[in-house]
């Protein structure tokens, strides 16, 4: 394309020239000559940026080496005709008038190269700088995911411990199955670390594993009813997102009651989201049901808002002696 550009140059070159009263051949040599003289000039042009690129300081760089092109252009230019045409005394001296506008033209030429090359620079910039805050800010939200669930797990394995110790000595049997069922747990969240999302299904086993422990802990006190259907189950979610949720719905349910409790958790598929529901039955006149949104379900707030960048996915409401939490999760 650049080829095809400066021969058709040349041939429109010629046809004007030869307009100006020149005779074809010596429209053709001046034409070649001043066309091929300038395609070297820019492709220097072109090259010196590929090569070095002024600086923010530096940019009247730029304009000088603007001038200096053009100027080199027009000498050269006028040497090499004047050798060629030295005994055309007419040639010659339409050589000399024409000077200040074959200066104009290539000044024309190198600024335009310019002016390009440095807005592509400026692109290149942006975008490399726009690449490396995408990435800085990914390594932030990595970060920050993971400390959430650093934060989440000493709870749950402190209480976990805590439950294990009292039940070495009073129901040694029950204390060896929690102990297996937490090495069980820990290791599929070791595993699970490393997964951004994962499926209902998935999602739901491991949960079951957290589930089984906490039954150990609280006795028949603790009743899970799980409804999900084969369309909700493939879909996906962020790993260990449940657990801190479900925990939440343990503590207001049990901590402030003394009879049994139903935690019910079910799921959908709806309008191209996943829509899970934590249902948990509480005290409405207790201290601790009244606080609303504890450490757990904020920690899953700000995970959802750095994954899905919305805040709107999470939501809790209280009707009568029962507290919902509900997830919204985009598929």
């Amino acid at each position: 394309m650049f080829m095809a550009w400066w021969l058709f140059w040349g041939a429109a070159q010629t046809v004007v020239l030869h307009r100006l009263n020149l005779g074809w051949k010596t429209s053709f040599i001046d034409s070649a000559v001043s066309t091929l003289l300038l395609a070297v000039i820019s492709f220097s042009v072109m090259n010196l940026y590929r090569y070095y690129q002024p600086g923010k300081t530096n940019q009247l760089y730029r304009f000088i080496y603007w001038l200096g092109f053009s100027a080199v252009y027009c000498v050269a230019l006028r040497w090499i005709l004047s050798s060629i045409f030295k005994n055309d005394a007419s040639y010659l001296d339409f050589l000399n008038r024409s000077m200040p506008i074959r200066f104009a033209f290539s000044l024309l030429i190198t600024s335009f190269i310019t002016i390009l090359n440095w807005l592509l620079n400026f692109i290149a910039e942006q975008n490399q700088k726009e690449n490396k805050q995408n990435e800085m800010e990914a390594l932030m939200r990595e970060a920050e995911l993971s400390k959430l669930r650093q934060q989440l797990q000493p709870h749950f394995l402190f209480n976990s411990l805590n439950s294990i110790s009292a039940l070495v000595g009073s129901k040694p049997n029950e204390a060896r199955k929690m102990v297996q069922q937490l090495s069980d747990f820990l290791r599929g969240t070791l595993k699970k670390d490393d997964q951004q999302l994962v499926t209902l299904k998935e999602e739901l086993d491991h949960l079951n594993l957290y589930l089984e422990i906490e039954k150990v802990r609280f006795g028949h006190r603790l009743n899970i009813e799980i409804n999900s259907s084969g369309e909700s189950d493939i879909c996906t979610l962020p790993s260990l997102l449940l657990q801190p949720i479900v925990e939440n719905a343990i503590k207001f349910g049990l901590y402030d009651n003394t009879g049994d409790i139903i935690i019910r958790i079910d799921s959908k598929k709806e309008n191209g989201n996943l829509i899970i529901e934590v249902q948990n039955p509480f005290d409405p006149q207790t201290v601790s049901a009244s606080k609303g949104l504890g450490f757990g379900l904020n920690s899953v707030q700000r995970r959802l808002f750095l994954i899905y960048s919305r805040h709107d996915l999470l939501s809790t409401s209280k009707k009568e002696t029962t507290f919902k939490t509900q997830l919204k999760i985009p598929q």
